[in-house]
């Protein structure tokens, strides 16, 4: 009797933790596959670590062969889902194109850039949702520093010496944060910008830093930004971005060569496609995170419009948070499917939020207990520790370094301009 197949589409939070769930409960009893254009799962927020120079970049990821050694990894990029006939159409990284047949589909393809639009971002701007991001500004920010140096005119080199980030969600209040710090760093290397400081903006429309968390974390990572010389601009956003210079919202006009992108995500392109309901872009599930009407169909994370139990009428945030728990949820609903348990739905209450805020610095809420200072470092780095599914001793040894040498002042250009491009469509 052949077995069934299970294809999951994308190996983010959601997908890597379903995957890992299914291989467990099938016990070879079904062929899972999974379509994933790298051959890891990310951890993301460790990503501004490795923006700073404080992490390798493989320290944030873990092998998918290695860690899921019985999943059928197809490498490349789902481009088509064909719910009535149960396909999914996907190329590979040397641009072939294959179809592979499905008995049950979990989609958790997860999200992509937010792209606004706005005259010069996506020419100039630079987002922060991958290793070539972080690796690309780790360089840049090295780069800038030694051109800086470099430089005759000062207003050539307060430019370089000047960096905007949009976006003070979690992701650009953390690449704010790391980053001034690492350009301090860099900074003391350079005897010819003795005095000279480095110049950060973070913006945001929103009234407060970090609006989506509580306003005690919002205060305490407004406070240390502020306190460490970062220009904290709220109600305040792009007008319009050049090569060498950024126009705000409220007339001011900022010269730079640097502007990280970080506004927010929305869910990847591949949900449009399907001709199935949508809410908000984000495939429509029900508690189950079952597609309705489409029994064989599930889909979980950033991706997937699954109903808050805990809020009526609102969706789920698009976080790690929910989408590891959605994941394992997820495969515990497939495997229900072929009698294997029985299906639950989907009702998670916030366990708190950590973030990293760089040196000794974190902001955290450990099941709503307010934290702040190397508490909260300590209790944010022993979250990462527990939630990253590898490679643990190895981050440990690099905090550890981190923490007697600092960080390597080298640009390897490994990753240029051209290849991190922000998303090109519009939201």
């Amino acid at each position: 009797m052949q077995k069934p197949r299970i294809v999951i589409v994308g190996a983010g939070f959601a997908g890597f933790h379903a995957a890992r769930r299914l291989v467990r409960m099938s016990r070879g009893h079904a062929e899972i596959v999974l379509v994933n254009p790298a051959d890891y799962f990310l951890y993301l927020p460790l990503l501004p670590e490795v923006a700073a120079g404080i992490l390798e970049p493989r320290r944030v990821t873990v092998s998918l062969p290695k860690t899921l050694p019985s999943v059928h990894l197809m490498l490349g990029e789902a481009e088509k889902i064909d719910p009535d006939g149960r396909s999914v159409l996907w190329r590979d990284v040397e641009g072939e194109q294959h179809e592979v047949g499905y008995d049950r589909l979990i989609l958790t393809a997860g999200s992509v850039n937010k792209l606004l639009p706005i005259p010069g971002v996506a020419e100039h701007a630079h987002g922060f949702r991958g290793v070539p991001e972080a690796l690309y500004l780790r360089d840049h920010l090295v780069r800038q520093v030694e051109l800086a140096a470099a430089a005759t005119d000062p207003q050539e080199r307060a430019a370089r010496l000047t960096f905007v980030v949009v976006g003070a969600g979690y992701t650009g209040t953390e690449v704010a944060a790391h980053g001034q710090l690492a350009t301090r760093e860099l900074l003391q290397h350079q005897p010819a910008l003795a005095g000279e400081p480095a110049r950060w903006l973070l913006l945001d429309t929103a009234p407060r830093v970090l609006p989506e968390l509580s306003s005690r974390m919002s205060r305490t990572a407004d406070r240390v930004l502020r306190e460490r010389g970062v220009e904290v601009l709220m109600g305040c956003s792009v007008a319009e971005a050049m090569h060498d210079c950024v126009r705000l919202t409220d007339g001011q006009s900022i010269p730079t060569r640097t502007l990280v992108w970080c506004v927010g995500v929305r869910p990847d392109p591949l949900v449009d496609g399907m001709g199935l309901p949508t809410e908000r872009g984000r495939l429509c599930v029900d508690e189950y995170l079952n597609v309705p009407g489409h029994p064989d169909m599930f889909a979980a994370g950033d991706a997937a419009a699954v109903p808050d139990l805990t809020r009526p009428g609102k969706l789920t945030p698009m976080t790690a948070q929910h989408a590891v728990r959605q994941g394992d949820l997820v495969a515990r609903n497939v495997a229900a499917t072929f009698g294997v348990g029985r299906r639950r739905r989907y009702k998670h209450h916030d366990l708190g939020f950590v973030v990293d805020l760089g040196g000794r610095e974190a902001a955290a809420n450990p099941l709503h207990v307010p934290l702040s200072g190397p508490v909260a470092k300590a209790v944010t780095r022993g979250y990462h520790l527990l939630q990253l599914p590898g490679n643990r001793t190895r981050v440990i040894a690099d905090w550890a370094l981190d923490a007697v040498q600092g960080h390597p002042a080298v640009e390897l250009g490994l990753v240029r301009s051209p290849q991190v491009p922000l998303e090109t469509v519009d939201a």
